[in-house]
């Protein structure tokens, strides 16, 4: 028989002697005020963005770590950040993000660029990695990082471009690209912040699929809104997304641009053989339905609130490729959707990985919901409070918060 001397008092008593060892080793070898700076910026640099308003105020080191742009350059080396949901309210004077990572609202101060830019009500219309691009008014355009609060203004387009009827506005790996025209005839124009300069304009040429079956049903009915904007009968739609549209990237690399024409139907343009598609529509011309699309992990969605049997239904709609057909991915719970009927409710959204935020507005009414593609877990989110009152915010945007995100 062997001899085992391990019974449980002598453990007890070995473990309790290497617990104080390893204390007594981190309290005399293992500070942080012993770390260089180099180290202490790597460590710090892997803590959630919204910490780092914070690094000021705990001790003069962390300050200097702050500043400088050797800790600018460490956060860059993250890979990845979990998104902030950027908002604006309807009257463009509040800027809020809600933080994924803390499932918090936070408020952020607006940048004197934006304050003085001509006819300063500038909106939101496009975020691409830790950036947002804003618009104003007189149509020009400012680079915007939510975080570090820098702006910069993109050069003045042509006159002649100013006028035209413009459809969708993304961005993309340091661009932004405009869609314009009037259907069939539609352009676009790259501005490439690594030059500084606008490119020359493209025009696009319509690609028919013959297998496709095409409907003549776009003679909807249209109105003058109150906001001035020319909108269609049959599709609701916040003058804050009049250029909803997103960006995405296929398997051979190339840029496609989705948006929502003013009937109601999804357009997609590919840059790189500088043609369009329209793409079948989901519902007839006569519904009553609010649309938005969004794009997650690369692939774009619709998602879609209509009316049917009296009840209301929000859904997630694909593109099916191989069979030319729109597939539904998800649906939100009828105990949830229900309560939005007859309500002429407008959705905007905005996709991040595999969740899609949607605000739903509706007069005083409004509400926040994330939608999770994978699992189908649809989560309302907590309002947002100012001064105790719960306040409303649509045009939703996601973005990386980066501090190192240059303008």
């Amino acid at each position: 028989m062997a001899f085992n001397d391990d019974n449980p008092s002598s453990i007890t008593t070995r473990k309790r002697k290497f617990e104080e060892k390893d204390s007594c080793f981190l309290s005399n070898f293992f500070s942080m005020e012993d770390l260089n700076q180099d180290v202490l910026e790597r460590i710090l640099s892997w803590l959630p963005t919204s910490t780092f308003f914070r690094l000021t105020s705990v001790c003069k080191r962390w300050k200097s770590v702050a500043d400088s742009e050797s800790f600018k350059l460490a956060c860059s080396d993250i890979p990845s950040r979990d998104p902030w949901f950027f908002m604006v309210d309807p009257q463009l004077n509040r800027m809020v993000v809600f933080d994924s990572a803390e499932k918090t609202w936070k408020r952020l101060n607006q940048p004197t660029l934006l304050k003085k830019s001509p006819n300063h009500n500038s909106m939101p219309v496009a975020a691409s990695g830790g950036l947002i691009c804003f618009r104003n008014l007189a149509g020009d355009f400012i680079l915007c990082n939510p975080v570090s609060g820098s702006c910069s203004q993109v050069p003045l387009l042509d006159s002649p471009l100013q006028n035209q009827n413009l459809h969708a506005i993304v961005m993309n790996n340091n661009k932004i690209t405009l869609v314009f025209g009037e259907l069939p005839k539609l352009s676009f124009k790259v501005y490439n912040s690594n030059t500084n300069l606008w490119e020359e304009e493209i025009e696009l040429q319509q690609f028919k699929d013959e297998n496709s079956v095409t409907d003549n049903e776009d003679n909807a009915v249209y109105f003058l809104s109150k906001a001035g904007n020319v909108v269609a009968t049959n599709m609701q739609r916040s003058p804050c997304k009049q250029y909803s549209s997103v960006i995405t990237t296929n398997q051979n690399g190339e840029e496609i641009v989705y948006f929502l024409s003013s009937t109601g139907k999804v357009v997609s343009c590919n840059l790189n053989t500088k043609t369009f598609f329209e793409f079948p529509r989901l519902l007839p011309v006569f519904c009553e339905y609010s649309i938005d699309v969004v794009e997650c992990r690369g692939k774009m969605f619709v998602v879609l609130l209509s009316e049917f049997f009296e009840s209301a239904s929000l859904r997630v709609w694909s593109y099916d490729e191989a069979s030319r057909a729109w597939l539904q991915i998800a649906a939100m719970p009828p105990a949830l959707s229900h309560c939005w009927y007859g309500k002429k409710v407008d959705i905007n959204c905005v996709g991040a990985g595999d969740q899609i935020l949607i605000c739903l507005n509706y007069a005083e009414v409004f509400s926040y919901v994330v939608c999770d593609l994978v699992s189908n877990d649809w989560i309302e989110l907590p309002k947002c409070c100012v001064d105790g009152k719960a306040v409303d915010f649509m045009s939703a945007f996601s973005f990386e918060p980066r501090i190192e995100a240059l303008v």
